[in-house]
């Protein structure tokens, strides 16, 4: 983990990249949602039911500034594009232009390609390449929702490249972060099983009760923060502002100290 050079862990969050071919396959026609329940426990103050509004899923391009450890390292870039019908593309890129990321050259690229039916994205197909001085990996996945099964092939173990039981409502990194999006109110529990490069892990989040005031750089956001719950010393906190289609930041902890740190600069509809 202490070794792992800087951005190269980069998302696992929501945020992912690369573009590839749609997989054909359709997946079930009725596929529940994720679980998204109330917090246990008495009420809380919340924010009346109208002052949130989850943005819709839309197209948009937006550009991130990275930090590790609090310095700048480079920059990410995520577009959603719609390629026709009920079905979508998410890309995410990342290059280290800055310090140890620099010299290595780091370039991470993800893409998912999903559809949406009954308002659930089910991911089609996914990829990842990773470039760099020391390093030049790629892997490339399909969800097939008629057998039931999702695969990898390329740079992965061997034993990931098994076919994994699919589960309606799986999510892909990328597309986790755009269920976010979606699902996220003021004080709601949300739940989520990411399946992407031959691994199964449960991820579960909770939002806050009220909204906060967020720095940008020169911008303030009115934000509600979202974070996990279940991630133990691995930290993911995002922050959602009212009408942004993308978090406007989000933040990885180890151990109680900020690594990658990503702060929305720019975005706007394509």
């Amino acid at each position: 983990m202490k070794n792992t050079p800087p951005l190269r862990k980069f998302l696992l969050l929501p945020f992912a990249v690369l573009a590839c071919a749609a997989w054909a396959q359709t997946p079930p026609s009725a596929q529940p949602a994720p679980v998204v329940e109330a917090p246990a426990g008495p009420p809380l103050p919340a924010l009346p039911a109208m002052a949130w509004e989850p943005p819709p899923l839309q197209p948009f391009s937006a550009t991130y500034q990275a930090f590790y450890k609090g310095k700048e390292a480079g920059d990410a870039t995520m577009q959603v594009t719609h390629t026709g019908g009920n079905q979508w593309r998410v890309d995410m890129q990342v290059v280290g232009r800055r310090g140890f990321a620099s010299v290595l050259g780091l370039n991470l690229e993800q893409s998912t390609v999903f559809d949406v039916r009954n308002g659930v994205y089910a991911p089609l197909s996914q990829s990842t390449v990773r470039k760099g001085l020391f390093l030049g990996k790629k892997a490339v996945g399909t969800y097939n929702w008629e057998t039931g099964t999702a695969q990898w092939t390329g740079d992965v173990k061997k034993d990931r490249a098994k076919p994994i039981p699919l589960q309606p409502g799986d999510q892909s990194a990328l597309l986790l972060n755009l269920s976010l999006m979606r699902d996220a109110r003021p004080g709601v529990a949300m739940h989520y099983r990411y399946v992407e490069l031959g691994k199964v892990r449960q991820h579960d989040y909770q939002a806050a009760t009220q909204t906060e005031n967020v720095e940008v750089g020169d911008l303030s956001y009115n934000a509600l923060r979202v974070y996990r719950t279940n991630g133990g010393n691995n930290e993911t906190i995002l922050w959602i502002a009212n009408g942004v289609p993308t978090p406007v930041r989000i933040l990885q902890r180890e151990d109680g100290e900020d690594r990658v740190d990503l702060r929305l600069i720019e975005y706007q509809g394509v």
